[in-house]
C-alpha cells in the first residue's frame, strides 16, 4: 500500500449499474482512487498502475460472450503480480463457485446481495490491517 497516496482500487464488472453503485458506495465511505472496468481485458491492460486491491466479477460475459471470465482475469492478475489481493464478487451463491475462486487464489469470495458492500468493506479492512502488520514485521526484521 502506498503511504502518502490514496488506496488504488480497481472495480471490474460487466453490469454497468452495479459497477456504478459500487463506485458510488466506495467514494461515499472511503477515500479511494477508483478505476472501473467493464471487462477483464481492460483491467489487465491497466495493471501497470499497480492497484492495491481488485474487486472482480466472476462471469464478465454480459458485454461480450467471448470476453475473459473472472477466473481467467484472476489468473492473469496473479501472473502479473501475485501480491495484489483480488476479491471475487458474483450473484452466484454456489459453494462450488466460491471454492473454485479460492483455488485460483482469490483473497475472498462475496455473493452480490444486500450485504455485499458491508462485507467488501470488512474484507478491505482485513487486507489493509494485514498489510500494515506485514510492513511492521518487515521493518522489525530489518532492524534485528
Amino acid at each position: 500500500m502506498k503511504d502518502e497516496q490514496k488506496i488504488r482500487l480497481f472495480l471490474v464488472d460487466d453490469d454497468a449499474v452495479y459497477l456504478k453503485s459500487l463506485e458510488i458506495e466506495f467514494m461515499e465511505h472511503a477515500d479511494f482512487e477508483i478505476e472501473i472496468f467493464a471487462t477483464g481485458e481492460l483491467c489487465i491492460l491497466h495493471l501497470f498502475k499497480n492497484p492495491d486491491v481488485v474487486i472482480l466479477d466472476y462471469l464478465l460475459d454480459g458485454i461480450d460472450q467471448y470476453a475473459m471470465n473472472g477466473l481467467e482475469t484472476l489468473d492473469k492478475i496473479r501472473a502479473f503480480n501475485p501480491e495484489i489481493p483480488v476479491i471475487m464478487l458474483s450473484a452466484q451463491d454456489k459453494i462450488e463457485v466460491a471454492v473454485n475462486c479460492m483455488h485460483h487464489k482469490a483473497f475472498d469470495y462475496i455473493v452480490k446481495s444486500e450485504t455485499a458492500f458491508l462485507r467488501l468493506r470488512k474484507v478491505l479492512e482485513t487486507i489493509f490491517y494485514t498489510k500494515k502488520i506485514e510492513k511492521t514485521l518487515s521493518w522489525y526484521m530489518e532492524k534485528m
